[in-house]
Protein backbone atom coordinates (compact mmCIF):
# COMPACT_ATOMS: atom_id res chain seq x y z
CA UNK A 1 0.00 0.00 0.00
CA UNK A 2 2.99 2.58 0.69
CA UNK A 3 4.33 1.76 -2.92
CA UNK A 4 0.61 2.29 -4.00
CA UNK A 5 1.00 6.07 -2.32
CA UNK A 6 4.13 6.91 -3.25
CA UNK A 7 3.57 6.49 -6.83
CA UNK A 8 0.13 7.64 -7.06
CA UNK A 9 0.06 11.19 -5.71
CA UNK A 10 1.05 14.63 -6.56
CA UNK A 11 2.41 14.80 -10.02
CA UNK A 12 2.56 11.17 -10.88
CA UNK A 13 -0.74 10.75 -10.46
CA UNK A 14 -1.76 13.85 -12.76
CA UNK A 15 1.23 12.57 -15.39
CA UNK A 16 -0.28 8.45 -15.10
CA UNK A 17 -3.81 9.80 -15.61
CA UNK A 18 -2.50 11.55 -18.76
CA UNK A 19 -1.17 9.10 -20.56
CA UNK A 20 -4.10 6.53 -19.61
CA UNK A 21 -6.50 9.31 -20.86
CA UNK A 22 -5.12 9.23 -24.18
CA UNK A 23 -4.59 5.68 -24.55
CA UNK A 24 -8.13 5.60 -23.80
CA UNK A 25 -8.60 8.42 -26.23
CA UNK A 26 -6.92 6.15 -29.55
CA UNK A 27 -8.66 2.99 -28.41
CA UNK A 28 -11.81 4.96 -28.87
CA UNK A 29 -10.39 6.83 -32.46
CA UNK A 30 -9.68 3.71 -33.54
CA UNK A 31 -12.90 1.84 -32.53
CA UNK A 32 -14.45 4.56 -34.12
CA UNK A 33 -12.70 4.97 -37.57
CA UNK A 34 -13.15 1.19 -37.45
CA UNK A 35 -16.88 1.29 -37.90
CA UNK A 36 -16.95 4.59 -39.91
CA UNK A 37 -14.72 3.03 -42.43
CA UNK A 38 -17.61 0.11 -42.95
CA UNK A 39 -20.21 2.51 -42.89
CA UNK A 40 -18.55 4.74 -45.21
CA UNK A 41 -16.51 2.51 -47.30
CA UNK A 42 -17.26 3.44 -50.51
CA UNK A 43 -18.20 7.43 -51.02
CA UNK A 44 -19.36 7.00 -54.46
CA UNK A 45 -22.52 5.67 -53.39
CA UNK A 46 -24.01 7.72 -51.61
CA UNK A 47 -22.91 10.90 -54.30
CA UNK A 48 -24.68 8.16 -57.06
CA UNK A 49 -27.90 8.01 -54.58
CA UNK A 50 -27.94 11.91 -54.31
CA UNK A 51 -27.69 12.00 -58.51
CA UNK A 52 -30.20 9.45 -58.47
CA UNK A 53 -32.69 11.13 -55.71
CA UNK A 54 -33.01 14.31 -57.43
CA UNK A 55 -33.00 12.82 -60.97
CA UNK A 56 -36.22 11.35 -60.10
CA UNK A 57 -37.47 14.69 -58.80
CA UNK A 58 -36.25 17.10 -61.27
CA UNK A 59 -34.24 16.88 -64.91
CA UNK A 60 -30.78 15.34 -65.12
CA UNK A 61 -28.58 18.97 -65.72
CA UNK A 62 -30.01 19.87 -62.20
CA UNK A 63 -29.27 16.33 -60.97
CA UNK A 64 -25.93 16.66 -62.43
CA UNK A 65 -25.49 20.05 -60.94
CA UNK A 66 -26.34 19.01 -57.93
CA UNK A 67 -23.92 16.20 -57.40
CA UNK A 68 -21.62 18.60 -58.60
CA UNK A 69 -21.91 20.86 -56.27
CA UNK A 70 -21.50 18.78 -53.30
CA UNK A 71 -18.52 16.90 -54.55
CA UNK A 72 -16.88 20.25 -54.93
CA UNK A 73 -17.65 21.17 -51.39
CA UNK A 74 -16.07 17.91 -50.31
CA UNK A 75 -12.76 18.87 -51.85
CA UNK A 76 -13.28 23.04 -50.48
CA UNK A 77 -13.90 20.99 -46.58
CA UNK A 78 -10.73 18.95 -47.24
CA UNK A 79 -8.38 21.89 -47.95
CA UNK A 80 -10.30 23.93 -45.40
CA UNK A 81 -9.64 21.71 -43.19
CA UNK A 82 -5.76 21.23 -43.99
CA UNK A 83 -5.32 24.90 -43.85
CA UNK A 84 -6.93 25.32 -40.26
CA UNK A 85 -4.98 22.30 -39.12
CA UNK A 86 -1.95 22.41 -41.12
CA UNK A 87 -0.66 25.57 -39.72
CA UNK A 88 -0.56 23.46 -35.89
CA UNK A 89 0.55 20.84 -37.10
CA UNK A 90 3.62 22.18 -38.97
CA UNK A 91 4.72 24.48 -35.49
CA UNK A 92 3.99 21.64 -33.72
CA UNK A 93 6.22 18.78 -35.67
CA UNK A 94 8.93 21.49 -36.36
CA UNK A 95 8.99 22.13 -31.97
CA UNK A 96 9.70 18.41 -31.83
CA UNK A 97 12.89 18.98 -34.41
CA UNK A 98 14.21 21.93 -32.32
CA UNK A 99 13.50 20.37 -28.77
CA UNK A 100 10.93 22.74 -27.68
CA UNK A 101 7.12 22.39 -27.10
CA UNK A 102 5.44 24.69 -29.63
CA UNK A 103 1.71 26.11 -29.26
CA UNK A 104 0.30 24.71 -26.09
CA UNK A 105 -1.40 27.76 -24.85
CA UNK A 106 -5.06 28.00 -26.49
CA UNK A 107 -6.86 25.00 -26.29
CA UNK A 108 -5.90 21.38 -25.51
CA UNK A 109 -2.53 20.78 -26.67
CA UNK A 110 -2.55 24.25 -28.23
CA UNK A 111 -5.39 23.43 -30.99
CA UNK A 112 -7.19 26.24 -30.93
CA UNK A 113 -4.21 28.41 -31.98
CA UNK A 114 -4.49 28.23 -35.71
CA UNK A 115 -8.12 29.77 -34.57
CA UNK A 116 -6.67 32.79 -32.61
CA UNK A 117 -4.19 33.59 -35.22
CA UNK A 118 -7.08 34.01 -37.77
CA UNK A 119 -8.85 36.30 -35.42
CA UNK A 120 -5.85 38.11 -34.69
CA UNK A 121 -4.90 38.40 -38.67
CA UNK A 122 -8.36 39.42 -39.65
CA UNK A 123 -8.66 42.40 -36.89
CA UNK A 124 -5.37 43.84 -37.97
CA UNK A 125 -5.27 46.64 -40.40
CA UNK A 126 -4.75 46.19 -44.18
CA UNK A 127 -3.01 49.10 -45.57
CA UNK A 128 -2.69 50.03 -49.28
CA UNK A 129 -0.01 52.27 -50.79
CA UNK A 130 -1.09 55.26 -52.12
CA UNK A 131 0.38 54.88 -54.92
CA UNK A 132 -0.45 51.01 -55.41
CA UNK A 133 -2.23 49.98 -58.79
CA UNK A 134 -5.60 49.59 -55.98
CA UNK A 135 -7.69 46.82 -58.49
CA UNK A 136 -4.86 44.91 -59.12
CA UNK A 137 -3.48 44.90 -55.60
CA UNK A 138 -6.43 43.49 -54.43
CA UNK A 139 -6.60 40.67 -56.48
CA UNK A 140 -3.96 38.24 -55.95
CA UNK A 141 -4.54 37.25 -52.23
CA UNK A 142 -7.43 35.86 -53.69
CA UNK A 143 -6.56 34.09 -56.93
CA UNK A 144 -3.92 33.02 -55.74
CA UNK A 145 -6.28 30.57 -54.50
CA UNK A 146 -7.78 29.22 -57.83
CA UNK A 147 -5.00 26.89 -58.60
CA UNK A 148 -4.67 25.44 -55.21
CA UNK A 149 -8.33 24.22 -55.54
CA UNK A 150 -8.81 23.61 -59.27
CA UNK A 151 -5.77 21.73 -59.19
CA UNK A 152 -8.04 18.89 -57.14
CA UNK A 153 -9.62 18.61 -59.61
CA UNK A 154 -8.40 15.36 -61.40
CA UNK A 155 -6.84 13.64 -58.45
CA UNK A 156 -8.38 10.53 -57.87
CA UNK A 157 -8.94 9.37 -53.92
CA UNK A 158 -10.45 6.12 -54.70
CA UNK A 159 -11.89 4.17 -57.50
CA UNK A 160 -15.18 6.22 -58.68
CA UNK A 161 -13.72 9.31 -56.66
CA UNK A 162 -12.28 11.93 -59.00
CA UNK A 163 -14.26 15.38 -59.04
CA UNK A 164 -12.91 15.84 -63.32
CA UNK A 165 -12.07 12.23 -64.55
CA UNK A 166 -10.62 13.72 -67.59
CA UNK A 167 -8.10 12.41 -70.16
CA UNK A 168 -5.65 15.36 -70.06
CA UNK A 169 -5.70 15.12 -66.58
CA UNK A 170 -1.76 15.73 -66.67
CA UNK A 171 -2.23 18.73 -69.04
CA UNK A 172 -4.82 20.09 -66.91
CA UNK A 173 -3.19 20.69 -63.34
CA UNK A 174 0.18 21.99 -65.27
CA UNK A 175 -1.65 24.31 -67.06
CA UNK A 176 -3.74 25.38 -63.88
CA UNK A 177 -0.51 25.38 -61.61
CA UNK A 178 1.42 28.27 -64.39
CA UNK A 179 -1.34 30.46 -63.53
CA UNK A 180 0.24 31.35 -60.29
CA UNK A 181 3.59 32.80 -62.22
CA UNK A 182 1.28 36.07 -63.72
CA UNK A 183 -0.71 36.35 -60.14
CA UNK A 184 2.33 36.54 -57.93
CA UNK A 185 4.14 39.18 -60.85
CA UNK A 186 1.57 40.98 -60.40
CA UNK A 187 1.09 40.82 -56.57
CA UNK A 188 4.70 42.33 -57.12
CA UNK A 189 3.78 45.31 -59.76
CA UNK A 190 0.50 46.43 -58.18
CA UNK A 191 2.49 47.29 -54.79
CA UNK A 192 4.64 50.03 -56.70
CA UNK A 193 7.51 49.09 -54.38
CA UNK A 194 11.34 48.45 -55.65
CA UNK A 195 11.47 45.66 -53.58
CA UNK A 196 8.12 43.53 -54.30
CA UNK A 197 8.93 44.10 -57.65
CA UNK A 198 12.27 42.14 -57.34
CA UNK A 199 10.67 39.52 -55.47
CA UNK A 200 7.95 39.01 -57.43
CA UNK A 201 10.80 38.83 -60.56
CA UNK A 202 13.25 36.83 -58.67
CA UNK A 203 9.80 34.46 -57.92
CA UNK A 204 9.10 33.88 -61.70
CA UNK A 205 12.68 33.15 -62.46
CA UNK A 206 12.38 30.69 -60.59
CA UNK A 207 8.80 29.23 -61.26
CA UNK A 208 9.83 29.13 -64.86
CA UNK A 209 12.67 27.45 -64.84
CA UNK A 210 11.74 24.69 -62.54
CA UNK A 211 8.72 24.24 -64.59
CA UNK A 212 10.90 22.63 -66.99
CA UNK A 213 11.94 19.91 -65.07
CA UNK A 214 8.69 19.26 -63.97
CA UNK A 215 7.12 18.91 -67.47
CA UNK A 216 9.85 16.46 -68.34
CA UNK A 217 9.13 14.34 -65.39
CA UNK A 218 5.41 14.80 -66.42
CA UNK A 219 6.03 13.60 -69.90
CA UNK A 220 8.68 10.52 -68.53
CA UNK A 221 5.26 9.31 -66.47
CA UNK A 222 2.79 9.93 -69.44
CA UNK A 223 4.94 7.99 -72.10
CA UNK A 224 5.33 5.40 -69.48
CA UNK A 225 1.77 4.55 -68.57
CA UNK A 226 0.03 5.76 -71.94
CA UNK A 227 -2.08 8.40 -70.77
CA UNK A 228 -2.35 11.54 -68.66
CA UNK A 229 -5.49 10.71 -66.63
CA UNK A 230 -4.99 10.53 -63.44
CA UNK A 231 -7.20 7.65 -62.29
CA UNK A 232 -5.26 5.40 -65.25
CA UNK A 233 -1.82 6.09 -63.80
CA UNK A 234 -2.88 4.58 -60.84
CA UNK A 235 -4.33 1.53 -62.31
CA UNK A 236 -1.29 1.01 -64.55
CA UNK A 237 0.70 1.18 -61.45
CA UNK A 238 -1.65 -1.44 -59.62
CA UNK A 239 -1.29 -4.03 -62.84
CA UNK A 240 2.30 -4.10 -63.34
CA UNK A 241 2.74 -4.57 -59.48
CA UNK A 242 5.36 -1.59 -59.32
CA UNK A 243 5.00 1.84 -58.19
CA UNK A 244 6.96 4.37 -60.58
CA UNK A 245 8.66 6.16 -57.99
CA UNK A 246 10.66 2.46 -58.06
CA UNK A 247 10.41 2.63 -61.65
CA UNK A 248 11.68 6.00 -62.03
CA UNK A 249 13.29 7.36 -59.05
CA UNK A 250 14.97 10.16 -61.02
CA UNK A 251 11.84 11.68 -61.87
CA UNK A 252 9.77 11.16 -58.48
CA UNK A 253 13.69 13.49 -57.34
CA UNK A 254 12.98 16.18 -60.09
CA UNK A 255 8.97 16.14 -59.64
CA UNK A 256 9.53 16.99 -55.93
CA UNK A 257 12.37 19.14 -55.42
CA UNK A 258 11.07 21.40 -58.18
CA UNK A 259 7.27 21.44 -56.95
CA UNK A 260 8.96 22.98 -53.37
CA UNK A 261 10.54 25.47 -55.91
CA UNK A 262 7.18 25.96 -57.92
CA UNK A 263 5.02 26.15 -54.06
CA UNK A 264 8.10 28.16 -52.31
CA UNK A 265 8.45 25.50 -49.65
CA UNK A 266 12.12 25.37 -47.80
CA UNK A 267 14.81 24.80 -48.70
CA UNK A 268 13.92 26.75 -52.26
CA UNK A 269 11.88 29.69 -50.02
CA UNK A 270 14.27 31.97 -51.41
CA UNK A 271 11.75 34.43 -52.81
CA UNK A 272 9.78 35.04 -49.64
CA UNK A 273 12.66 34.22 -46.97
CA UNK A 274 13.13 36.39 -44.07
CA UNK A 275 16.87 36.84 -45.24
CA UNK A 276 16.26 37.87 -48.72
CA UNK A 277 14.60 41.53 -50.06
CA UNK A 278 12.46 41.86 -47.10
CA UNK A 279 9.39 39.46 -47.38
CA UNK A 280 9.65 39.28 -51.39
CA UNK A 281 6.43 40.07 -53.74
CA UNK A 282 4.17 40.56 -50.75
CA UNK A 283 6.19 42.86 -48.95
CA UNK A 284 3.47 45.74 -49.05
CA UNK A 285 0.56 43.01 -47.87
CA UNK A 286 -0.92 43.00 -44.31
CA UNK A 287 -3.34 41.68 -42.20
CA UNK A 288 -5.66 38.82 -43.62
CA UNK A 289 -4.26 39.60 -47.48
CA UNK A 290 -0.82 38.79 -45.92
CA UNK A 291 -2.42 35.45 -44.20
CA UNK A 292 -3.95 34.56 -47.49
CA UNK A 293 -1.06 34.18 -49.25
CA UNK A 294 0.75 31.89 -46.26
CA UNK A 295 -2.08 29.72 -45.87
CA UNK A 296 -1.82 28.90 -49.40
CA UNK A 297 1.45 27.76 -48.82
CA UNK A 298 0.06 24.96 -46.35
CA UNK A 299 -2.69 23.99 -49.51
CA UNK A 300 0.26 23.77 -51.65
CA UNK A 301 1.78 21.41 -49.50
CA UNK A 302 -0.74 19.01 -49.41
CA UNK A 303 -1.49 19.33 -52.85
CA UNK A 304 1.91 18.63 -53.95
CA UNK A 305 1.55 14.94 -51.35
CA UNK A 306 -1.60 14.42 -53.16
CA UNK A 307 0.09 14.24 -56.93
CA UNK A 308 3.34 12.94 -55.72
CA UNK A 309 1.08 10.05 -54.45
CA UNK A 310 -1.01 9.44 -57.78
CA UNK A 311 1.54 9.70 -59.98
CA UNK A 312 4.49 7.72 -57.98
CA UNK A 313 3.31 6.16 -55.50
CA UNK A 314 0.37 3.86 -56.36
CA UNK A 315 -2.57 5.94 -55.42
CA UNK A 316 -5.01 4.43 -53.18
CA UNK A 317 -3.65 1.01 -53.18
CA UNK A 318 -1.37 -0.57 -50.94
CA UNK A 319 -0.70 -4.24 -50.98
CA UNK A 320 -4.20 -5.14 -50.86
CA UNK A 321 -5.29 -3.38 -47.30
CA UNK A 322 -7.41 -1.11 -49.46
CA UNK A 323 -9.68 -3.93 -49.35
CA UNK A 324 -10.14 -3.82 -45.61
CA UNK A 325 -9.50 -0.18 -45.08
CA UNK A 326 -11.37 2.56 -46.81
CA UNK A 327 -9.10 3.66 -49.79
CA UNK A 328 -9.38 7.35 -49.82
CA UNK A 329 -7.82 6.94 -46.23
CA UNK A 330 -4.99 5.17 -47.73
CA UNK A 331 -4.69 7.73 -50.36
CA UNK A 332 -4.99 10.73 -47.49
CA UNK A 333 -2.57 8.69 -45.26
CA UNK A 334 0.21 8.50 -48.51
CA UNK A 335 -0.55 12.61 -48.69
CA UNK A 336 0.18 13.51 -45.15
CA UNK A 337 3.31 11.59 -45.03
CA UNK A 338 4.83 13.32 -48.34
CA UNK A 339 3.46 16.66 -45.80
CA UNK A 340 5.25 15.08 -42.98
CA UNK A 341 8.62 15.17 -45.12
CA UNK A 342 8.04 18.71 -46.61
CA UNK A 343 7.85 19.59 -42.74
CA UNK A 344 10.95 17.51 -42.18
CA UNK A 345 12.77 19.19 -44.74
CA UNK A 346 11.83 22.52 -43.21
CA UNK A 347 13.08 21.72 -40.25
CA UNK A 348 16.45 20.64 -40.91
CA UNK A 349 17.68 21.83 -44.72
CA UNK A 350 19.23 25.28 -44.90
CA UNK A 351 18.01 27.88 -46.89
CA UNK A 352 19.18 27.75 -50.74
CA UNK A 353 20.78 31.21 -52.39
CA UNK A 354 19.10 31.96 -55.63
CA UNK A 355 21.75 31.77 -57.21
CA UNK A 356 22.53 28.12 -56.09
CA UNK A 357 18.71 27.45 -57.27
CA UNK A 358 19.27 28.62 -60.67
CA UNK A 359 22.72 27.19 -61.10
CA UNK A 360 21.04 23.34 -59.78
CA UNK A 361 18.24 23.63 -62.23
CA UNK A 362 19.86 25.05 -65.37
CA UNK A 363 23.15 23.26 -64.77
CA UNK A 364 22.29 20.41 -63.48
CA UNK A 365 18.58 19.20 -63.23
CA UNK A 366 17.30 19.76 -66.89
CA UNK A 367 20.01 18.12 -68.68
CA UNK A 368 20.40 15.64 -66.04
CA UNK A 369 16.24 15.48 -66.69
CA UNK A 370 16.61 15.30 -70.33
CA UNK A 371 19.28 11.94 -70.34
CA UNK A 372 16.41 10.41 -67.84
CA UNK A 373 13.51 11.17 -70.29
CA UNK A 374 15.35 9.43 -73.43
CA UNK A 375 16.39 6.35 -70.96
CA UNK A 376 12.84 6.13 -70.14
CA UNK A 377 11.76 6.42 -73.78
CA UNK A 378 14.05 3.52 -74.39
CA UNK A 379 12.98 1.31 -72.06
CA UNK A 380 9.30 1.92 -73.23
CA UNK A 381 10.58 0.92 -76.96
CA UNK A 382 11.84 -2.18 -75.41
CA UNK A 383 8.84 -3.26 -73.50
CA UNK A 384 6.25 -2.58 -75.99
CA UNK A 385 8.04 -5.04 -78.31
CA UNK A 386 6.95 -7.78 -75.52
CA UNK A 387 3.58 -9.07 -74.79
CA UNK A 388 4.47 -9.66 -71.26
CA UNK A 389 6.85 -7.22 -69.36
CA UNK A 390 7.61 -10.07 -66.39
CA UNK A 391 10.58 -9.48 -64.85
CA UNK A 392 11.45 -7.20 -67.20
CA UNK A 393 10.02 -4.16 -65.50
CA UNK A 394 11.84 -5.08 -62.34
CA UNK A 395 15.25 -5.57 -64.30
CA UNK A 396 14.86 -1.64 -65.43
CA UNK A 397 13.83 -0.50 -62.14
CA UNK A 398 16.52 -2.06 -61.03
CA UNK A 399 18.85 0.12 -63.79
CA UNK A 400 17.42 3.23 -63.12
CA UNK A 401 17.89 3.06 -59.75
CA UNK A 402 21.60 2.94 -60.47
CA UNK A 403 21.62 5.20 -62.92
CA UNK A 404 19.98 7.68 -60.65
CA UNK A 405 23.13 7.15 -58.11
CA UNK A 406 25.36 7.46 -61.05
CA UNK A 407 23.85 10.53 -62.58
CA UNK A 408 24.16 12.40 -59.23
CA UNK A 409 28.08 11.10 -58.21
CA UNK A 410 29.09 11.76 -62.06
CA UNK A 411 27.19 15.24 -62.32
CA UNK A 412 28.86 16.30 -58.57
CA UNK A 413 32.09 15.63 -59.92
CA UNK A 414 31.94 17.98 -62.99
CA UNK A 415 29.58 20.76 -61.37
CA UNK A 416 31.82 20.46 -58.28
CA UNK A 417 30.82 23.18 -56.05
CA UNK A 418 34.01 24.50 -54.79
CA UNK A 419 34.50 25.62 -58.72
CA UNK A 420 32.10 28.49 -57.70
CA UNK A 421 32.55 29.48 -54.59
CA UNK A 422 34.00 33.24 -54.52
CA UNK A 423 37.53 33.85 -53.06
CA UNK A 424 37.98 32.75 -49.82
CA UNK A 425 39.97 35.10 -48.05
CA UNK A 426 40.86 35.24 -43.71
CA UNK A 427 39.84 37.42 -41.13
CA UNK A 428 41.96 40.16 -40.58
CA UNK A 429 41.57 42.38 -37.03
CA UNK A 430 42.71 45.81 -37.23
CA UNK A 431 44.73 45.08 -34.29
CA UNK A 432 47.00 42.46 -36.20
CA UNK A 433 47.88 44.67 -38.96
CA UNK A 434 48.43 47.73 -37.83
CA UNK A 435 45.12 49.57 -37.33
CA UNK A 436 43.07 51.49 -40.09
CA UNK A 437 45.99 52.35 -41.71
CA UNK A 438 46.91 49.12 -42.61
CA UNK A 439 43.36 48.37 -43.74
CA UNK A 440 43.67 50.16 -47.08
CA UNK A 441 45.56 46.92 -48.44
CA UNK A 442 42.42 44.61 -47.58
CA UNK A 443 40.99 43.67 -50.52
CA UNK A 444 37.14 43.33 -49.75
CA UNK A 445 35.36 40.29 -50.43
CA UNK A 446 31.97 40.30 -52.58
Amino acid sequence: MSFFNQVFKGPQLAYYFKKISIAVFIFIVIVAGYFFSQLFFDLSKFSQFIFDFVLQRSNYNFAYFTSSIIGALGIISFVGLVLLVGSWVERRVIAKFQIRVGPNRVGPFGLLQPIADAIKLMQKEVLVPAIADKTLFLIPPVAIFLPAILAWGPIPWAPNMSYLNINVGILYVFAVSSLTVPIIFFAGWSSMNHYALLGSMRTVAMMVSYEIPISLSLLSVAIITGTLNFSEIVLWQSTNSIWLGLFMPFSLFTFFFASTAEINRTPNDIAEAESEIVAGYHIEYSGMKAGLFMAVELGNAVLLGALVTSLFLNGWFLFGIEKFVPPYIIFIGKTVAIYLLLIWLRATFPRFRLDQLMNFAWKTLIPVSIINFFVIAIEVTILNQFQSTGILIYIFALFNIFLFLGLIVVWSKIFSVDKFQPEKIQPKFAGEIGGLEAMKGVKSVD
